[in-house]
């Protein structure tokens, strides 16, 4: 049980430094180390910790597997694996339908935090979901056509933390953009579709 255990713990490390780094507490403290061009900087270099910090996180399944749990055959893997290329597309759109500049960090790397006032985007996939990237990142880890122990350990924590992510970004979402956020919540399901829409819907 080394390997389902030892992905357990990564994704819990990698989750408690990403909220940390996440939090306004973290990025005051580096405007006061490195002043106003942390404004500039943090987003991107956020985003180059959480890369660096994955590898180690997706490097256990190869080194630790554990027991092979199953092994879908073709044609169904082949459909599963383009269930994940499909996912992948997805997330690349939800990115593109929002503003990918500013996801990467450039835009506030080139233009300052003030550079470009926030926008609420319900439009595209986020008419669908309030968060399409994550639906589809779960999607793309549980359409993977080999399982092992230690990957369904893996699987359900990046589950777990997407969720749990997504209820820190609604927190800052809510005070950022006030009713119309809250309206929206009660429109749109957070990560599951609905077959109907309801717009009598409570927030989930």
């Amino acid at each position: 049980m080394a390997g389902p255990a030892l992905a357990l713990l990564a994704v819990a490390a990698y989750a408690a430094l990403h909220s940390v780094l996440a939090s306004l507490g973290a990025k005051a403290l580096a405007r006061r180390l490195l002043g106003p061009p942390a404004d500039r900087m943090y987003r991107l270099g956020f985003n180059v910790v959480g890369i660096l910090t994955l590898i180690p996180v997706l490097a256990i399944p190869v080194f630790e597997p554990g027991r092979p749990l199953y092994a879908v055959s073709m044609p169904w893997a082949g459909i599963l694996v383009a269930g994940q290329i499909g996912a992948a597309i997805v997330v690349l759109i939800g990115i593109s339908q929002t503003d990918p500049w500013h996801f990467l960090g450039v835009r506030q790397w080139t233009e300052g935090e003030s550079g470009r006032p926030a926008t609420l985007v319900t439009t595209g996939l986020y008419r669908y979901v309030r968060h399409p990237l994550y639906t589809a990142g779960a999607a793309f880890l549980w359409l993977t056509p080999i399982m092992t122990m230690t990957l369904l350990a893996l699987y359900a924590a990046f589950t777990a933390y997407l969720y749990l992510g997504s209820l820190h970004e609604e927190r800052r979402l809510r005070a950022e953009f006030g009713e119309a956020y809250t309206d929206y919540q009660r429109r749109v399901p957070r990560m599951i579709p609905r077959l109907r829409r309801s717009a009598a819907a409570k927030p989930e």
